[in-house]
């Protein structure tokens, strides 16, 4: 089972990044509201599958003990000294002239006190997947995006006039959709494995629970770690001589 601890979700939501209709507003000009929630077509995913490998899984756990403490130096132990990749869409980003845990901080943010970069990296810690990098040999990177229909995909965002930051896959079979944002609130449906809805509602707080829409067009709340994102930012890794590394980034930068 995929893991996502705090949740991408609501890892998201503090750093601002949720929407991506929203960042390609221009400033000053009215937001268009969002599109009508309802019943829409199921589109049916394969969950990523964990990597087995008790050395990747020591990585992980490393990770996660530097993310909880906010430890630079210890974090710096497990990224590659040289060649760290940071691929965004303007290509690699990576300052080839600093180390590889200076970039993987400008990457995750992990400067601003604001921002939500440990909480990210806590995150990556938490998931056990991976899938090959197809830019760079070797390298596996996280999280693993479910196996879908991408035309079925596609047509589904047309019809819905959503785009991909509003969609999100349950990490497990039957997860529960409760009426309210509460652990004991009365379970309206439960969730394939497919494509769900998610309509996040801003707020100040990590969230604990995500709002949804299920395909049948009901809306309710589920546990913000048992819904994750697709095609988000990538952390990945690497493995020499010494054992697993953080080798590189995909995504992060400005809005972190």
């Amino acid at each position: 089972m995929r893991s996502k601890g705090l949740g991408f979700f609501a890892a998201l939501l503090i750093a601002g990044t949720t929407s991506a209709i929203a960042q390609n507003q221009p400033r000053g000009q009215p937001q268009p509201p969002p599109a009508k929630a309802g019943p829409y077509k199921v589109v049916a995913i394969t969950p990523p599958q964990a990597i087995n490998d008790p050395a990747f899984e020591a990585l992980r756990r490393q990770m996660g003990e530097a993310a909880q403490r906010k430890d630079r130096a210890g974090l710096a132990k497990l990224v590659v000294g040289q060649g760290f990749f940071w691929v965004r869409e303007t290509g690699d980003r990576a300052d080839k002239r600093r180390s590889g845990v200076d970039n993987l901080v400008a990457a995750l943010g992990l400067n601003n006190k604001d921002g939500a970069g440990w909480d990210m990296l806590a995150s990556f810690a938490d998931d056990p997947t991976g899938s090959p990098s197809p830019e760079h040999k070797g390298a596996l990177c996280a999280p693993a995006d479910p196996s879908f229909d991408g035309k079925a995909f596609n047509d589904l965002m047309q019809t819905t006039k959503t785009d991909v930051s509003e969609w999100g896959y349950p990490v497990s079979a039957d997860v529960e959709v409760r009426a309210a944002p509460q652990a004991n609130a009365p379970v309206v449906e439960k969730l394939s494995l497919a494509f769900v809805r998610v309509m996040p509602e801003g707020g100040p707080n990590v969230p604990t629970f995500l709002r949804v829409v299920t395909p049948a067009g009901k809306i309710g709340y589920v546990s913000a770690d048992s819904v994750a994102p697709v095609g988000n930012d990538q952390i990945c890794y690497v493995k020499d001589a010494t054992g697993w590394k953080i080798g590189g980034y995909v995504g992060g930068g400005d809005s972190q």
